[in-house]
């Protein structure tokens, strides 16, 4: 089992993993022992079978994560910076790949690498507190974390470079009205609503709910033609599978289905 010094890492009685950056002094800030273990952590979920989903969320009630340790990245070369930027990318892609849902439950500051990392989740859910924003700029940096590349994908072209040119946060309600988190809840009931969101998607036949990640996922690096015929491929293996038939059969039956991920 790995120990963790910078993250906590539970599993509860549903399987459902919460992942919490703990570093609340320095506003849960990323340095590379930190994307390290967040790393491992993400195996961890997408390896273990016994857990079904993931919560990743930041200790404390101020900041998911506030960016970088601005006192790490200074003292880095050029080589160093592109290595720690292609670290980064391939954790976040771990945990957008892992075949399980997750939910970013930002409990405050989403900065820089922090929205980077609620944006690889499948969801995201912020406090009414939240502020969440892209402010490379102000160092003369760009994002170097997927930024550049999941934002437009979440909000659009125009939206996501009117946040990574001018750097300003924005807060929870705009956040929810250009579509960059799918709710905005109180403070306390943050992680009650990140695990009711995920109660309901556990309730659904587990290898659906994986391939129609997958489809989305892949569909969106691809043409539309490309991903219609992927659609069309994963459609015909929900189809054959044991869930399909059993989750089918039990609709005509009117009952709950009993679904076991086969």
């Amino acid at each position: 089992m790995v120990s963790f010094e910078h993250i906590l890492f539970a599993v509860d009685e549903s399987g459902i993993a919460l992942v919490t950056i703990n570093r609340p002094e320095k506003r849960n800030a990323l340095t590379r022992a930190v994307v390290a273990e967040l790393g491992a952590a993400f195996d961890r979920v997408a390896e273990d079978g016994a857990i079904r989903a993931a919560i990743v969320t930041g200790a404390g009630c101020s900041a998911f994560v506030a960016g970088a340790d601005i006192g790490e990245l200074t003292a880095l070369a050029a080589v160093e910076m592109r290595q720690y930027a292609r670290d980064g990318q391939r954790v976040l892609r771990r945990l957008e790949t892992a075949g399980k849902p997750s939910v970013a439950a930002v409990n405050g500051f989403a900065l820089g690498g922090g929205l980077e990392l609620a944006m690889a989740a499948t969801v995201r859910l912020a406090a009414e507190t939240a502020r969440l924003g892209q402010p490379e700029v102000k160092l003369g940096l760009i994002p170097g974390f997927g930024g550049s590349q999941r934002l437009p994908r979440l909000v659009g072209r125009g939206r996501a470079l009117a946040m990574l040119l001018s750097g300003e946060p924005i807060d929870a309600g705009e956040a929810w009205r250009i579509g960059l988190v799918n709710a905005v809840v109180p403070q306390a009931e943050l992680l009650a609503a990140a695990r009711a969101w995920l109660g309901k998607v556990l309730r659904n036949g587990p290898l659906a709910v994986r391939l129609a990640m997958e489809a989305v996922d892949s569909g969106l690096d691809g043409g539309l033609e490309e991903g219609l015929q992927l659609e069309a491929a994963l459609f015909g293996v929900c189809g054959a599978s044991q869930d399909g038939r059993e989750g089918t059969r039990a609709f005509l039956e009117k009952r709950a289905p009993r679904f076991t991920g086969k």
